[in-house]
């Protein structure tokens, strides 16, 4: 799979470096871009940095020669984790000022995945309508709302439990969080 993965300003690096952590750039072509602000939150928020897999390709914000910003290259699926409202309204409204709103424009154009995670609380109406413009253009909004069910002990594993359906919307096999199992009989 041709695989975009971009991370905005909004907090929630963790959920981006272990999306990242669980993609196998040797299965997968890994792309990735920053928005603006984000290198401030990483460093707030990871002091080590994000680490990318080995063979995965960071591109420049700024440029629009990445091959992702034309509809004759677009990847198989984008995924903008975590996604600020900033961000998400300006894919709703076709804002396409930088090389990461042009691709997500662009898949949503060619009709292939974009799965939006944003990280906000609480919502207002414009949020509101923004999620329905996007539900409506084919994306895909997964917030990071964690699950607690597999009784996670570490922050980590508490951000795997939303990896883990971003990786099953994607199709990518994981391990990362236990299933919902069927009841047992009493």
């Amino acid at each position: 799979m041709r695989l975009l993965v971009a991370i905005t300003g909004a907090s929630g690096s963790l959920y981006a470096q272990r999306l990242l952590d669980n993609l196998d750039a040797g299965q997968h072509e890994i792309r990735v871009v920053l928005s603006r602000y984000a290198p401030v939150v990483i460093a707030e928020e990871m002091p080590g940095g994000l680490r990318l897999p080995p063979g995965a390709i960071e591109h420049n914000l700024k440029s629009m020669n990445a091959p992702f910003a034309s509809g004759s290259n677009a990847p198989d699926a984008m995924v903008i984790i975590p996604c600020s409202m900033g961000t998400l309204g300006r894919i709703a409204h076709g804002y396409s000022e930088d090389v990461l709103l042009r691709a997500a424009d662009v898949v949503l154009k060619e009709r292939k995945k974009l799965i939006l995670v944003p990280r906000e609380t609480p919502l207002n109406l414009i949020h509101v309508k923004n999620f329905e413009l996007l539900i409506q253009a084919g994306a895909t909004i997964l917030p990071a709302n964690p699950s607690f069910y597999t009784r996670p002990q570490t922050v980590e594993a508490v951000v795997d439990t939303v990896v883990a359906r971003v990786l099953d919307h994607l199709g990518v096999e994981h391990e990362l969080a236990g299933r919902w199992k069927e009841e047992r009989e009493v």
